[in-house]
C-alpha cells in the first residue's frame, strides 16, 4: 500500500546544507571563463558576481516569508498556485520539470565528467584506443552513470539521502576552503591581473552583454530557494525554512566572490577566456600540473553535492503537481517502505539522462537561465499579496525594497538576455507556452477520473 504524506524530518542544518549544495554546482566552476569572454574585464566580472549575490539574497528574503506562510512541498508551484491561479503554479512546475532540475542535474554530471577526464586523461584515451568508445561517448556514459547512482541513493529515502547530502556538502565547503587558502597563500598569482581588462562594455551592446552575464551568474546562484521545495519535510518550518534560505545564500555569496577573486589572481584575463574548467587551470598556474590534476578531480567530485541536491528537490515539485491532479497520477505515489515520491524520482532521472546525452553547455546554460528567471519574479511579487491577505504571516525586514530590487533586476536581465540571445530565449518562452495546453489536458483528465 502506498503512503500519502511526506514526513517532517529535516532540521536547520540539513535544510541549510541543501540550499548550499543546490547553489554551489556547475555554475561557479564553469561559467567564469565564459563570462570573461564577453566582459573582458575581471573587475566588472567580480562586481557582477557581487550584484548577483545581492539579488539572490533579496529573493531569499521574499521566499522566506512565503515558505513560512505556506510550508508545503513544491516551492514556486505551491506559492503561485495559492497566490494567483493554479495555471501559473503548473507552468512553473512544468518549467521545473523540463529545465529547472533535470537540466542542472545533467549539467552537474557533465561538469563532473569534464573535470574527471581532465584529471585522468588516460581513462578516455584507453577506451578510445581499445575501440570501446570515443572521448565524447566516454564523458556521456560517465555522466549518465553518476545520475543513475544518485537517483538510486535518493530513491531509498530522505533520511539516508540527507545524511549523504550533509557529508557531500561539508566536504565540498572544506575543499573550497582549502582551495582558497592554498591558492592565496601560494604567492604565485598576481593581483595585477585585475588591471588586465581590455573590453569596452559601454553602450547598449555592453548592456546586453552585462544582462546575459548576469543571467548566467543567476543560474550559478539558482538554488537560493531550495529548501522551500522541501517545506513539507522541514521541522518547525516557520523558523527553520527562512533561516535556511538566508544562511545558505549568505554563505554562498561569500564563497562565490572569493572563488572568482582567486580565479583572477591565478589566471590572466586573456588566458581565462572561454575556459570551462577554470578551477583546475587556476590551481595549475599556482602550483603546477600535479595540482591541476588533483584539484580537477576534487572539483569534479564536489559537483556530486549539487547534483544530489537537485535530485532531492525536483521530485517534490512533480509530486505536488500530481497530488493536485495536474500531472501524471503515478508521480504522486509515495514508496511504502522508503516514504519518498519514488516514481517522481525515477522520471526525473530518466529526463536528466536524456539531457546528458545531448546539448551544448553554453546554449543549455542560456536556455535554462532564461526559463528559470521568469517565475521567481512573479513569486516575489506575491509577497505584496501575502502581506495584504495574511496579516499574521511572518514578516522579514527589508520590505518592500528587497522585493522591488529583485523584480526590477529580474525583468532587466530577461529583457537584455532576450535581445542578446533571442534564439535560446525564444525556445525557453516556447517551453512555457507548451505548458498552457498541457495544463488543460491534465486538468480535464483529472476531472474525468474523479
Amino acid at each position: 500500500m502506498t503512503g500519502d504524506n511526506l514526513q517532517r524530518k529535516l532540521g536547520l542544518f540539513p535544510a541549510t546544507n541543501i540550499v548550499i549544495a543546490n547553489m554551489i554546482g556547475a555554475g561557479i566552476f564553469t561559467t567564469s571563463g565564459l563570462l570573461m569572454t564577453g566582459l573582458g574585464d575581471p573587475v566588472l566580472m567580480i562586481i557582477l558576481w557581487g550584484v548577483g549575490g545581492i539579488i539572490a539574497l533579496c529573493g531569499a528574503m521574499a521566499y522566506g516569508e512565503l515558505g513560512a506562510a505556506m510550508p508545503g512541498a513544491g516551492g514556486e508551484y505551491l506559492f503561485l498556485s495559492r497566490i494567483y491561479h493554479p495555471i501559473l503554479g503548473f507552468l512553473s512546475g512544468w518549467v521545473s520539470f523540463i529545465v529547472g532540475f533535470s537540466a542542472p542535474i545533467a549539467a552537474s554530471a557533465m561538469g563532473f565528467s569534464e573535470y574527471f577526464c581532465r584529471a585522468v586523461p588516460g581513462f578516455p584515451l584507453w577506451l578510445s584506443s581499445a575501440g570501446i568508445m570515443n572521448d565524447v561517448w566516454t564523458k556521456k556514459v560517465i555522466s549518465v552513470s553518476v545520475i543513475l547512482i544518485f537517483t538510486l541513493i535518493h530513491y531509498r529515502g530522505i533520511k539516508t539521502g540527507a545524511k549523504i547530502q550533509n557529508i557531500l556538502t561539508v566536504l565540498k565547503v572544506l575543499l573550497i576552503g582549502i582551495l582558497l587558502f592554498a591558492g592565496f597563500s601560494s604567492g604565485n598569482g598576481s593581483f595585477l591581473n585585475f588591471g588586465g581588462g581590455t573590453h569596452d562594455n559601454s553602450g547598449f551592446a555592453g548592456m546586453k552583454t552585462i544582462g546575459l552575464s548576469l543571467m548566467w551568474i543567476m543560474f550559478a546562484y539558482s538554488g537560493w530557494n531550495a529548501s522551500t521545495y522541501l517545506g513539507a519535510e522541514i521541522s518547525n518550518p516557520g523558523k527553520t525554512l527562512p533561516r535556511s534560505l538566508l544562511y545558505g545564500t549568505g554563505i554562498v555569496v561569500l564563497i562565490y566572490v572569493a572563488l572568482n577573486v582567486l580565479y583572477v589572481y591565478g589566471i590572466k584575463p586573456e588566458e581565462m577566456k572561454g575556459v570551462i574548467s577554470v578551477g583546475g587551470l587556476a590551481m595549475g598556474n599556482l602550483f603546477g600540473k600535479s595540482a591541476e590534476i588533483l584539484f580537477s578531480l576534487l572539483i569534479g567530485f564536489a559537483l556530486f553535492s549539487s547534483l544530489s541536491a537537485f535530485i532531492i528537490i525536483g521530485p517534490r515539485v512533480y509530486y505536488s503537481m500530481a497530488k493536485d491532479g495536474l500531472f501524471f497520477k503515478s508521480v504522486a505515489e509515495i514508496h511504502p517502505r522508503f516514504l519518498v515520491p519514488s516514481n517522481s524520482i525515477l522520471l526525473q532521472g530518466l529526463i536528466a539522462c536524456i539531457l546528458a546525452l545531448s546539448g551544448s553547455f553554453e546554449q543549455v546554460l542560456t536556455y535554462m537561465g532564461f526559463a528559470l528567471g521568469i517565475f521567481p519574479v512573479l513569486t516575489v511579487m506575491g509577497v505584496f499579496r501575502l502581506r495584504a491577505t495574511n496579516p499574521a504571516a511572518l514578516r522579514l525586514p527589508g520590505f518592500p525594497v528587497t522585493q522591488v530590487v529583485y523584480m526590477a533586476a529580474g525583468v532587466m536581465i530577461l529583457v537584455l538576455s532576450f535581445l542578446e540571445r533571442p534564439a535560446e530565449s525564444s525556445i525557453a518562452l516556447a517551453t512555457v507556452a507548451v505548458g498552457v495546453p498541457a495544463y488543460f489536458i491534465f486538468r480535464k483528465a483529472s476531472r474525468n477520473s474523479s
